[in-house]
């Protein structure tokens, strides 16, 4: 009975720290993503808008609403809306510019 409850005992705690490393981890990928997604922004004064939509492993992307100022003098220091994807494998982010209106 004794060598059952350590047995119990030992998945838990290795239960528990893979949790925290999970975890973790999809912090640190959160933060590349969110670095790539802003350093791939043509604007000034660039923010996260959204939350990031996480799409299936299977197609490994992740896409964020990027916010910010048009760098363009002529555009007058109009905030615009770009969308970033990021793909996780190669942790790369591509940025297009998105406007929420249907035309």
């Amino acid at each position: 009975m004794k060598f059952f409850s350590a047995i119990l005992i030992t998945c838990t705690l290795f239960s528990a720290t893979a949790q925290a490393s999970s975890s973790q981890a999809w912090n640190e990928q959160r933060q590349q993503m969110l670095k790539a997604c802003l350093a791939a922004s043509q604007f000034k004064d660039a923010h996260v808008r959204s939350k990031p939509a996480e799409f299936d492993d299977q197609v490994g992307m992740s896409a964020l609403l990027i916010e910010g100022v048009y760098p363009q003098q002529h555009m007058q220091q109009r905030t615009g809306t770009e969308l970033c994807l990021y793909d996780r494998r190669q942790q790369r982010a591509f940025v297009s510019e998105w406007s929420p209106e249907v035309k």
